[in-house]
């Protein structure tokens, strides 16, 4: 059985229907109870916050999809604890979403977390898999409310490019490793296929509504307090910063999303037609 944690999020959400399609058994896990999950995917509330939540989930469980967010990427309970309810239920093998930031950035306070779980997972004796995804194309939701009110987006650093990847893309990788064992062991950094900058991004979402949007570009103090009402302020500080002043290594594309899927990842231009509808 494959146990899915953030269940209802951009990740896990297409990673659960593709797992059902291709015919596991799956467990999702959530905050919130969801209503829209395949039929034959169980169920369970649970938050990481309080791993022992987790133990009906991961009774009988054999691989584990790990995904933190929110204040759980700035505190909470040691990861170790999380991992040992895990193997008390009998998992065996981890795939944990981790970020690029963790290989670039390893002293950043908002990545500490994340180097935490990582080394918490190759010391725990299970097999494991890290992802470490650029930024999400799906951060971009951010903007559907000016666009959709004055058909504008507001954003910081127009003309900065990023590999920014399909949330979907993730998952397929995510389900391939979930699914293969041959996969345990590796560090796949996954990037979409272009540098794609937000002003760029603006004219695609543009294209795909069927009309041309504003662009506004916020200072990064503007950014930052807009920011905050979604992330926690360290994420906040070293998401700027990475947007603003990436390093070499922040702006390469990476082979490993073809290597793994065996075909190139989704352009942000594909990701604004598929989902539009949240932005009309």
């Amino acid at each position: 059985m494959i146990v899915v944690t953030g269940a209802t999020g951009n990740i896990g959400a297409p990673l659960v229907r593709s797992l059902s399609a291709a015919g596991e058994e799956v467990t999702a896990v959530a905050r919130h109870a969801d209503l829209s999950l395949p039929d034959g995917v169980r169920s369970v509330r649970a938050d990481l916050g309080g791993p022992e939540s987790l133990s009906p989930a991961l009774s009988g469980a054999d691989t584990l999809f790990l995904l933190i967010t929110g204040e759980q990427l700035v505190a909470g309970p040691d990861p170790e604890q999380v991992l040992k309810v895990a193997a008390a239920g009998g998992v065996r093998r981890v795939v944990f979403v981790s970020s690029q930031g963790v290989a670039t950035r390893p002293d950043a306070a908002g990545y500490a977390r994340l180097v935490a779980y990582e080394q918490a997972i190759r010391d725990s004796g299970l097999a494991w898999t890290f992802l470490r995804p650029a930024g999400f194309f799906s951060n971009t939701y951010a903007w559907a409310d000016s666009v959709r009110t004055q058909r504008m987006v507001a954003a910081p650093f127009g003309d900065i490019g990023l590999p920014s990847i399909d949330p979907a893309d993730i998952a397929a990788v995510a389900a391939a490793a979930l699914r293969d064992e041959r996969h345990a062991g590796q560090v796949y950094t996954l990037t979409g296929p272009e540098l794609a900058t937000p002003r760029a991004q603006a004219e695609a979402l543009g294209a795909a509504l069927g009309e041309p949007l504003g662009f506004m570009e916020l200072t990064r103090a503007q950014a930052h307090s807009a920011m905050l009402d979604f992330m926690p302020e360290p994420v906040v500080e070293h998401t700027l910063t990475i947007l603003g002043e990436p390093t070499p290594a922040e702006q390469l594309i990476s082979p490993d999303v073809p290597r793994v899927l065996g075909r190139p990842a989704a352009k942000y231009a594909e990701w604004a037609v598929r989902n539009r509808a949240a932005f009309a």
